[in-house]
């Protein structure tokens, strides 16, 4: 019976990529097996989790990891050392290149909607780095917002889709999703090209807490599908601690690294999760 199913199932494969021909919207390869995400495997298998010396505040590389060292020993780097930023700490995945990069945009601007299950159990690895930090029984998850017209233009605000699998794939009712903690009351310029100053100033005021007693003395997670220059992250903290809210902690499924190097290490155990995911 086993080898009738299979041998029904690759008559099935082989049919659907004869009538309805793919090619991995990352590297170009044909696709042989049939899946919600249009992405081979050799291409998940390239997204590695970021690994080496970075700074146990914002995430940024250091160029060794004892460089610099904070009073309890854990590497800081130079900016995190002179500026207490407002979140406790930023952790992510893996660094803002190549596949990921290019996964991240599949969501974003051509709404392949299934890449937010391999997304979200990145976001989810992450999580699970920084629970042994949390201090309140309860966390509450707060998705950075898109503007309104932003989101009626795309359809989802991705950071919210990847926050949901995440949960999922956890199942720990420790963590409460706030989709709408925040919103965002105007639309900004984007910030390529911006100095840090203009950055700030591209921001300020463009995020609000919608209703401040359902977080006040609360543990907030940030959560956002790439930190870039930290000005984002680091706005809503601000908003969100002035609403009362007892800490800020941030994650996100990529990062934007300033090194150019961006160790990886292999772990057979994520290629399999993640193949199982975008097969899901």
């Amino acid at each position: 019976m086993a080898s009738l199913v299979s041998s029904v199932s690759g008559i099935a494969e082989s049919l659907f990529a004869t009538l309805f021909p793919s090619a991995c919207r990352l590297c170009g390869v044909p696709l042989l097996n049939i899946s919600r995400l249009p992405v081979c495997s050799e291409c998940l298998a390239t997204i590695r989790p970021i690994a080496g010396g970075v700074c146990s505040v914002c995430g940024e590389r250091l160029v060794s990891s004892h460089a610099f060292s904070a009073d309890n020993g854990e590497p800081l780097c130079g900016l995190c050392r002179r500026i207490d930023p407002p979140f406790e700490r930023a952790a992510a995945y893996g660094s803002y290149d190549s596949g990921l990069r290019d996964l991240i945009h599949l969501l974003k601007y051509e709404q392949v909607r299934p890449a937010a299950n391999i997304l979200g159990r990145m976001l989810a690895e992450v999580i699970s780095g920084l629970e042994t930090a949390f201090t309140r029984d309860v966390i509450t998850l707060v998705p950075v917002p898109l503007h309104a017209r932003k989101l009626r233009q795309r359809g989802f605000n991705q950071s919210e889709l990847i926050a949901r699998v995440a949960l999922k794939v956890r199942g720990n009712r420790r963590f409460v999703l706030n989709p709408h903690g925040l919103e965002r009351r105007r639309e900004t310029k984007s910030q390529i090209g911006l100095s840090s100053h203009q950055r700030r100033e591209n921001l300020r005021g463009a995020f609000a807490v919608t209703e401040p007693a359902k977080l006040a003395g609360h543990e907030i997670l940030l959560v956002d599908d790439v930190f870039t220059t930290g000005t984002t992250a680091s706005e809503c903290a601000r908003v969100l601690r002035r609403a009362g809210a007892a800490k800020v902690w941030v994650a996100t499924v990529a990062r934007t690294l300033k090194l150019n190097a961006a160790f990886a290490e292999p772990v057979e155990e994520d290629d399999a999760r993640l193949a199982m995911a975008a097969h899901g």
